[in-house]
């Protein structure tokens, strides 16, 4: 673990490129944090959006292994009720999933595409409550004299068929993504113990 001042210069040295070469997203993301409300255009909107990009304390390994890991999603993933993996091929698989969010529960299956240990990527397309549901993680190398660390990239997409549905998601919407985000990094700490590094979020953005 690293502290003091050894950990100060590690932060400046691995943030100020990567703020640098993102200046638009954090002035996006900037002017989202400052909205502490749901405007009227939220819910006239069937589309919803996050992504997140983190430097964790855990290889790319570590977090492909847990992300990738669909079957036992109902063990660890908050409003996963089940998870069924089938028709498994080269490059992934299809799951059932059921999926609770209060007060609306969906049933559905998703595409999942690997690519070891960089991608897991989940798409659908036929389920009854949205037009098309995306979720993606993608791992990158983290510090170089850190192996057990990476930077991770995640991304969830999604269009409602119904403004009803939309609109009650609004209510739930950033919970979700920030409960469901962490339960997978809990997880990994569950499997492999401490980080090497604490956690930084690199940029953040919400539709």
């Amino acid at each position: 673990m690293l502290k003091g001042s050894k950990l100060k210069a590690l932060d400046v040295r691995i943030l100020r490129p990567l703020f640098e070469t993102s200046c638009c997203q954090q002035r996006s993301f900037a002017n989202s944090i400052q909205r502490s409300y749901i405007t009227f255009n939220d819910f006239r909107s069937k589309n919803r959006w996050y992504t997140k990009k983190e430097l964790v304390g855990y290889s790319m390994k570590d977090m492909y292994t847990v992300v990738s890991d669909v079957r036992n999603y109902y063990k660890f993933v908050p409003y996963v009720k089940r998870s069924h993996v089938h028709t498994v091929d080269s490059d992934g698989f299809k799951a059932d999933l059921i999926v609770g969010f209060p007060p609306l529960n969906e049933a559905y299956t998703s595409r999942v595409t690997l690519e070891s240990p960089s991608l897991v990527k989940s798409e659908c397309h036929d389920g009854r409550l949205f037009n098309y549901l995306l979720n993606e993680w993608r791992f990158s190398p983290g510090l170089k004299d850190i192996p057990n660390s990476c930077v991770l990239d995640f991304k969830v997409s999604f269009e409602f068929k119904s403004l009803l549905h939309s609109n009650v998601a609004n209510i739930f919407f950033d919970l979700i993504c920030d409960q469901m985000e962490n339960a997978f990094i809990e997880e990994v700490r569950r499997r492999n113990g401490p980080p090497s590094i604490r956690s930084h979020v690199l940029t953040s953005q919400r539709s």
